[in-house]
């Protein structure tokens, strides 16, 4: 009975001190001005977790022009913890801890990208959507919760958040101890021709051989497929007005080899020549959606399109290998996979491409790049480099979805371990 009363007293000492600890850290976010907080389910290994409403101004150089709130979410280790943000390039929906932040046993907040999601002002001017602005978000961020987080500090992201992490690394390279982009591209013009030298030399010559004659094929058969993709385009519920029908379609098969390599798809599975309308429409909807060409998402992902076409680049689709097999798209010119919205007129600025790719060509230390070999974007990944003390992982065999630190080599995960206890001068218990 002593033994019972002991261990319930233990119990419930332990369950005061946890809401103690929570109570002592709230105040601290209590005493941080711009930030609403709302206490959500904890993250696994973690002590608290919220969701974060920050106050950012829509112009960081003229604080008048308006503000709007910026969504992210805190997951809380400790004080003693490295913290990670995570630069997303897009929406974030919901809090999960990245890998990196479970690698180190940090703190994280995952930051949405402005202009996206629940990170949108009462009006949308686009003139307020760059790298300048986006990153000062960050910098705002992280001296906020710098007074609470006083360790290092370590900024990461994947594919677009990737290269946001690059970029913010380029604005404020004083405020993380270290940068670690996955998969990011750092494009160097509007339409960077690596992506078409990558797609013409990735993989084997049999299977791009087979890539290319099943576009050919799917586009010739169109009258028995196009009735397939309406169909298919019903149930979905897609609609097509800012592009035509047949305009989507044949994006939808151009745009097929980019997704092929993107995500590591099998070269086996290429439909052949005895495969039906219904066997090649289902398999290049494997790949290739059509609905990534209607409305709903061209509307979700215009902030990117813009920033796309404004200063980040991207890229198109080379037409004219496809002479008279193309009815809705041009073939004297490469039509542009930057679906910004409205369609207006957006004038591209180079400069930060340029000023952002001498820096890095200058060396920029404690940065881990890490890249799948097959994916498509490592066409425009930073390439390596002996200047600066970083380390470069071009996973083999890993593409854009699998490209982490769990499915490194032996040799890549002590090599990318060392790198960051030498930078954070820690030691990792893996």
């Amino acid at each position: 009975m002593k033994k019972y009363i002991f261990t319930l007293l233990f119990l419930v000492a332990g369950m005061n001190f946890a809401v103690a600890q929570e109570t002592i850290f709230e105040d601290h976010l209590f005493q941080l001005p711009d930030v609403i907080f709302t206490e959500i389910e904890t993250a696994k290994d973690y002590e608290a977790s919220y969701e974060l409403k920050i106050k950012q101004p829509l112009d960081h150089d003229d604080p008048s022009k308006g503000y709007f709130y910026q969504r992210a979410f805190l997951s809380h280790k400790g004080y003693d913890r490295p913290t990670v943000i995570i630069t997303q390039g897009y929406t974030r929906t919901g809090n999960y801890i990245g890998e990196l932040a479970d690698f180190l046993g940090a703190n994280q907040i995952d930051v949405e990208h402005r202009f996206f999601g629940e990170s949108m002002p009462d009006t949308l001017d686009y003139n307020y959507l760059n790298l300048k602005q986006a990153t000062a978000d960050l910098h705002h961020i992280r001296q906020l919760f710098g007074a609470i987080y006083k360790g290092k500090w370590v900024s990461t992201g994947i594919s677009k958040g990737g290269a946001t992490t690059i970029y913010y690394r380029y604005f404020y390279p004083e405020d993380v101890d270290v940068s670690v982009p996955y998969v990011a591209p750092i494009n160097r013009e509007v339409e960077d021709q690596r992506l078409y030298s990558f797609l013409e030399t990735v993989g084997s010559d049999e299977c791009r051989q087979d890539i290319r004659s099943f576009q050919e094929r799917i586009l010739s058969a169109r009258e028995e497929v196009l009735p397939l993709m309406k169909f298919y385009s019903l149930g979905a519920k897609v609609d097509f007005t800012y592009h035509s029908f047949e305009e989507a379609f044949e994006f939808t098969v151009l745009e097929y080899p980019f997704s092929f390599w993107q995500y590591g798809h099998d070269c086996g599975a290429i439909p052949d020549e005895s495969a039906s309308a219904e066997e090649m429409a289902k398999y290049l909807l494997s790949i290739s959606d059509i609905a990534f060409f209607g409305d709903e998402q061209i509307k979700t992902y215009g902030s990117h399109y813009y920033q796309s076409a404004q200063e980040m680049g991207y890229y198109g689709y080379e037409t004219s290998k496809f002479e008279g097999y193309l009815v809705a798209l041009p073939n004297d010119e490469n039509p542009q996979a930057t679906f910004v919205p409205n369609k207006m007129d957006v004038e591209f600025d180079g400069q930060l491409l340029k000023d952002v790719n001498a820096w890095l060509e200058k060396g920029v230390d404690r940065m881990a790049y890490i890249n799948g070999a097959i994916d498509t974007w490592s066409a425009t990944a930073v390439p390596e480099s002996e200047k600066g003390d970083a380390e470069w992982f071009f996973m083999e065999g890993k593409h854009h979805g699998n490209a982490r630190i769990k499915n490194m080599t032996q040799e890549e995960k002590e090599r990318f371990t060392a790198a960051i206890e030498r930078w954070l001068s820690i030691e990792i218990n893996d």
